[in-house]
């Protein structure tokens, strides 16, 4: 027999990983359900609709992709270490990558979510310029850098998306950081 209730954050960790391997399609409540060995009613006890339970999985996407991000890279005490703490966490291959491309599809029909990303995107190349600017980068060049490194980070997760990441995968980023930003 079920149990009758799960955790929100149960339904939450579920969903993320669902939707990063199969995207919108994958969020199945019924199916979810069974995965969480709970009635279907438990979905909506914590949540409205399906609408809103994406919404709170951006919500959750946005806490531990780019919040704690710039959280743990904010204990660091120079901008130098701070670069070098981003690069490791960020550059990492992580099993839930595919959450944002799958989202990118999902927000193409759902424009609150698009301005979200929007956001989020911002938010990063503006976090990557300040800290460039702390290693006396003029403003302009901090931008521009920036927004390179931000490209950089998305086409290496591309590169490496169906390949399992060397050991030594900070090594080789900065290596090839290091041809346009010198820290």
């Amino acid at each position: 027999m079920p149990k009758i209730i799960a955790k929100k954050q149960d339904w939450i960790d579920l969903g993320y990983k669902l939707f990063s391997e199969q995207g919108i399609s994958g969020i199945i409540i019924e199916k979810m359900a069974k995965k969480l060995k709970v009635n279907k009613s438990s979905f909506y006890w914590h949540f409205k609709t399906k609408k809103e339970f994406i919404e709170k999985l951006v919500d959750f996407w946005v806490l531990i992709e780019t919040e704690q991000i710039i959280r743990s890279t904010n204990n660091e005490n120079s901008a130098k270490q701070k670069i070098e703490t981003l690069i490791a966490i960020t550059y990492k291959k992580m099993p839930y990558l595919d959450f944002i491309f799958y989202l990118k599809r999902y927000a193409q029909k759902e424009e609150r979510i698009q301005t979200i990303i929007d956001k989020i995107d911002t938010q990063r190349i503006e976090y990557v310029e300040s800290l460039l600017q702390g290693l006396h980068y003029s403003n302009k060049e901090a931008k521009i850098k920036a927004s390179i490194l931000y490209k950089h980070l998305i086409g290496y997760h591309e590169m490496i998306r169906y390949k399992k990441q060397n050991k030594d995968y900070v090594a080789e980023v900065k290596k090839e950081l290091n041809q346009f930003i010198k820290y």
